[in-house]
Order: structure tokens, then C-alpha cells, then sequence
């Protein structure tokens, strides 16, 4: 996005959110490390700039809680890469998170509005419609 400056978002943030960023992305089509990082990016119009170190972790973890499966595969060009994939208990895992992050973002919805003068929301200037 030109001309939007990168939001800093805390980490306990980014850290509630990856597990259903990741099992959504996965829900739509298998895919490995680096595209998951890009698409991610893509969502968030670049507001968002995961690193290696903090996916590859979260991979292993969902793999081990058998929400995703991994296999190694060779891409057109031939590098080997690790696709994952979601598994039928990922996507109950990912319906019950989304079930519970719409009762969150409504709540903070109704917050943000009653709040006089709040922060502004994307392309509405504070105390804009």
C-alpha cells in the first residue's frame, strides 16, 4: 500500500492471531513456509511482516498438535520445500477460533464506537463516520 506506514502490532497480539492466520491460509490450499509468509503480508497490506522465526515454530507446533500435516515435496524449479497442509481436526480447531473472534471483534467494535474521539479506523479519520 503506498504511503501507509507500517503499524507496529505487539506481539501478544500477533501471537493470538497466528494460529488462526495460519489454519485459514492452510484452509484454502496446502502451502509451504514462504508463501504462507508472503500471504500473510498480503492480508494485512503489508502490516503484518511475520519473520522465519516465528512461523517456523508455530508450523512445528501445529504439526505436533496434529492440526496440519507437513511433507516435503520439489518445486518446478527443484528446490525441495515443506508443504502443509490442514487436517480435519485444524479446520474444527480453525472454525471454533473464528466462532471466537467474532464475539471478540464485535465486542472491540462496540468499544471502539462508544469511545469519543477514538483511534481511526482504516481510511476513516478519527471522529469521522
Amino acid at each position: 500500500m503506498v504511503g501507509t506506514s507500517a503499524v507496529h502490532i505487539d506481539k501478544d497480539l500477533v501471537a493470538a492471531s497466528a494460529t488462526s492466520l495460519v489454519l485459514g491460509i492452510l484452509a484454502r490450499e496446502e502451502s509451504y513456509g514462504y508463501a504462507i509468509l508472503k500471504r500473510v503480508r498480503e492480508l494485512s497490506d503489508d502490516q503484518m511482516q511475520w519473520t522465519d522465526g516465528m512461523l517456523y515454530p508455530l508450523l512445528h507446533r501445529l504439526e505436533r498438535n496434529a492440526l496440519v500435516t507437513a511433507q516435503w515435496s520439489v518445486s518446478a524449479e527443484g528446490r525441495r520445500r515443506k508443504r502443509y497442509a490442514i487436517t480435519p481436526l485444524g479446520r474444527e480447531v480453525l472454525a471454533e477460533r473464528q466462532r471466537q473472534w467474532e464475539v471478540v471483534a464485535d465486542a472491540l467494535a462496540q468499544v471502539w464506537r462508544s469511545v469519543e474521539g477514538g483511534p481511526a479506523r482504516r481510511g476513516v479519520p478519527a471522529g469521522g463516520a
